[in-house]
């Protein structure tokens, strides 16, 4: 009895993962498409307008899209800004002063 128990627990904890996924498996419709396709196109994205520019400028819009609608949290998205690591920029001069004994 207490082997059946301890399989019903571990049979439970291996199939918990299996049913708590964040997205659905359902397909997006044909309209559905059409309709966010819409929604960045009143947004300012043009499809074959600008190709050069094509991953920022449907970000862009995905975010207007996504601020009208109220969306303030979730991954992805247009990352604004910009960011710098380590520490100031060494120029030639800076390096032969470092390597050069007088």
């Amino acid at each position: 009895m207490k082997s059946l128990i301890q399989a019903v627990v571990v049979a439970a904890a291996l199939a918990a993962p299996a049913l708590s996924f964040a997205q659905s498996n359902a397909p997006v419709t044909r309209a559905q498409v059409r309709s966010d396709l819409v929604q960045i196109e009143k947004a300012g994205y043009r499809p074959g307008d600008d190709e050069t520019h094509y991953p920022v400028a449907v970000q862009a819009a995905e975010a207007r899209v996504a601020a009208q609608n109220g969306a303030t949290s979730g991954y992805g998205g247009v990352a604004s800004g910009v960011s710098q690591s380590g520490g100031r920029r060494v120029s030639a001069a800076d390096w032969n002063a470092m390597y050069n004994r007088p």
